[in-house]
């Protein structure tokens, strides 16, 4: 049966009520911030005040500053950019058997002299014992099935393998920028057992930005993943540690502080920051991420900043050897923000590998018809759950 918004419409218009006389106290607090944000002189002791504190949020770690603003450098007259994206159909317990599909597109644009574009998606079945679960060396019997969110993290390393695919074929004439969609660090895998965190990140997702990072030497190739409309706030957790009148902050312990200054940033969005700060294609100082995965990057541990697209801030996230080379770093500034540009406010050469990687709902239905009919052909029971049958049976 289908929702009957009808039974909803008063909750609707009650949060649009509460919304909006939260308005207000939500202008005054990111006022507040600005001025935190601009008043910051001594950044050498807000950095040492940062690397001294222990928070349960977030906190940006400082390179060149808080509230510095630079514009665009101007765009190569050629160039190239590669992007991959990916899209998945998972393991369904209620199927006949276990199996999951990855689906990556990718695109290589040439802009300038020869211009020219290559389109196209990889789809691969996961089905062996040894692709369905990541099992602990010389453990037997304890292993991880790959599955939900683990799927979506396995997709993310198959996506940056397919990247240096085509980095590898790029030209070495070019400028190139290598790009990705969502975040460098593989935040989820912090709730997994280290083998699954040895295997998919040491000995996968860092072993592809070390082959980029090789690539980056021999070529003029950069890479940067892109977070639209982020909902970070790691820089605001900066500015709430710069106003605590303690000289070290233990948020652990804040229940016992009287004053409780941080709190009058508490629900700033640092996109929101950045709005009132940058002007339309200038980049924001650098950060260093502080989450606790990056103890494992090593050289490619991620920094970000926020770039100013028109009217949305994105978070632009680059590992330690593209923010440690200002031409890189530059080139990734320039070439991301034409990219959107060209791409209405989103990178062009994004939005085209989620097209070819995209999977419908359609897509999973005949995929899933074609394993039941390969069974049958091979002569194996087809035994779906009964709840799988039901589903697909019209009762009523």
């Amino acid at each position: 049966m289908a929702l009957d918004l009808s039974k909803i419409v008063t909750q609707v218009a009650a949060m649009a009520a509460r919304l909006r006389a939260s308005s207000r106290e939500r202008r005054e607090r990111l006022e507040h911030a600005l001025a935190v944000l601009t008043s910051q002189d001594d950044i050498g002791r807000l950095r040492e005040k940062i690397n001294a504190s222990r928070t349960t949020w977030l906190v940006a770690g400082l390179v060149d500053g808080l509230d510095k603003c630079y514009p665009a450098p101007p765009v190569p007259a050629d160039f190239t950019v590669i992007a991959s994206d990916g899209s998945h159909i998972d393991v369904d317990r209620h199927r006949s058997t276990r199996c999951y599909l990855i689906n990556i597109g990718s695109v290589t644009l040439h802009y300038g002299t020869n211009p020219g574009a290559v389109l196209d998606s990889l789809p691969r079945l996961y089905a062996g014992d040894e692709d369905l679960v990541i099992a602990a060396p010389g453990q037997r019997g304890r292993e991880q099935p790959i599955e939900g969110a683990l799927l979506g993290i396995k997709r993310g390393v198959d996506e940056c393998r397919h990247l240096v695919e085509l980095a590898v074929a790029v030209p070495a004439n070019n400028p190139t920028l290598a790009l990705l969609d969502g975040s460098l660090i593989l935040w989820n895998l912090e709730a997994y057992a280290d083998f699954v965190a040895e295997e998919l990140l040491d000995n996968g997702f860092l072993t592809c930005l070390e082959e980029l990072s090789k690539l980056g030497q021999e070529k003029r190739l950069t890479l940067a993943s892109y977070i639209s409309f982020p909902r970070s706030t790691d820089v605001i957790n900066t500015l709430r540690v710069a106003v605590c009148p303690r000289e070290t902050v233990d948020s652990d312990r804040c229940p016992a502080c009287e004053t409780r200054e941080c709190d009058s940033l508490a629900g700033v969005r640092d996109r929101e920051l950045f709005t009132s700060l940058l002007e339309p294609g200038e980049r924001s100082s650098l950060f260093i991420s502080s989450s606790k995965i990056q103890q494992r990057y090593g050289a490619h541990q991620v920094h970000f900043f926020y770039l100013r697209v028109d009217a949305e801030v994105a978070r632009i996230e680059i590992p330690q050897w593209v923010a440690a080379d200002e031409d890189l770093l530059s080139l990734t500034h320039t070439l991301v923000l034409d990219q959107c540009q060209r791409g209405h406010g989103y990178p062009v050469s994004l939005s085209e590998a989620h097209e070819k990687a995209v999977v419908t709902g359609a897509d999973a239905e005949n995929f899933w018809r074609l394993v039941e009919a390969s069974l049958v052909e091979e002569h194996l029971p087809v035994t779906g759950s009964a709840k799988n049958r039901s589903k697909r049976t019209r009762w009523v």
